[in-house]
């Protein structure tokens, strides 16, 4: 299920764009299972936290995840520090959760690999 989702391609986004369902969120998130559902000033995102052995390998690896954002035209908020990356996808127009932020949650994945 997950190659379905790291295949997929970010849809454009309008403020009256459809939020996830409860019943979609417990689908999609089974197809990224590293990654943790958090609310933020009632505003539901995507999180995970990558470890790597130093700033350089982080830096590279948040570098990867810019790229990405700017070719699916979807931007997350991107926290680097020594030896670690944090990641926090969700739709900004909608306030929350779309397809999209699964999608790209699977395509950060997918740089790892």
């Amino acid at each position: 299920m997950t190659e379905q989702l790291k295949t997929q391609v970010c849809e454009a986004c309008r403020a009256d764009a459809p939020k996830v369902s409860e019943e979609e969120l417990a689908q999609l998130i089974k197809q990224i299972p590293d990654w943790v559902p958090v609310v933020r000033d009632d505003v539901m995102m995507l999180e995970r936290e990558y470890k790597f052995k130093n700033f350089k390998l982080a830096l590279a690896f948040a570098n990867q995840v810019a790229e990405l954002a700017e070719a699916e035209f979807h931007h997350p908020s991107i926290l680097l520090e020594w030896g670690k990356v944090t990641i926090t996808w969700w739709t900004h127009a909608i306030h929350g959760l779309h397809k999209n932020d699964f999608i790209c949650a699977a395509k950060t994945d997918e740089l790892l690999s």
